[in-house]
């Protein structure tokens, strides 16, 4: 160690505290010139910064689904329905939708789920298109939330089976993203028979 080069240091150190560091212009220069540099970098992307779906997360039977908010009118409280005759079993009945007439669909029927008894947590999912507005049963809501779309997973192989074309992805969580999209478009979901 060079004691002579240590004590010349603190000697610069004690006289720009004693004479005031901010008075020297080479500080205040070198200061200055490390903030625009900071500021001028680059900004990495951020978590903010990543295209995310904002979903409403629900579950049918014992598996959690969710769709993204685009496609949803508004979730209902099950209240009341009418079942109808002579319809497929994935046609749960119809509904009085603040005076408009509104078809429930029962997803579990579709993807083979055990059916659930109706409780104070059953929902509707309103959901809704240009062409197309109905109903989607949900045993329970578990909440919105946001994820991003590059932890949306291709469907495994091993799932495939009946309504897996309804289905668009499946997260890390394993909640499984419905396609709104192709669900209010799909012609076969809709109902043309007569008694």
């Amino acid at each position: 160690m060079n004691w002579d080069e240590i004590r010349s240091r603190l000697m610069a150190v004690r006289l720009k505290i004693e004479g005031g560091i901010d008075n020297d212009p080479q500080y205040k220069a070198k200061t200055l010139r490390a903030r625009a540099e900071a500021l001028a970098r680059p900004v990495g992307k951020s978590e903010k910064d990543e295209a995310c779906s904002e979903v409403v997360e629900f579950f049918l039977a014992h598996e959690q689904y969710c769709f993204e908010l685009i496609h949803i009118r508004e979730v209902y409280p099950l209240k009341a329905f009418t079942p109808l005759p002579c319809t497929p079993p994935f046609v749960l009945g119809i509904m009085n939708f603040r005076g408009q007439i509104l078809s429930i669909i029962d997803l579990k029927k579709i993807f083979g789920l055990p059916d659930q008894a109706f409780t104070d947590m059953s929902r509707i999912i309103i959901l809704h298109s240009n062409e197309m507005e109905f109903g989607i049963l949900a045993d329970s809501i578990t909440g919105v939330k946001t994820i991003p779309l590059s932890e949306i997973k291709p469907l495994p192989e091993s799932l495939a089976g009946t309504g897996t074309e309804y289905i668009r992805g499946v997260t890390e969580d394993h909640v499984m993203i419905l396609d709104g999209k192709k669900i209010l478009s799909d012609k076969s979901l809709v109902v043309h028979q007569g008694v």
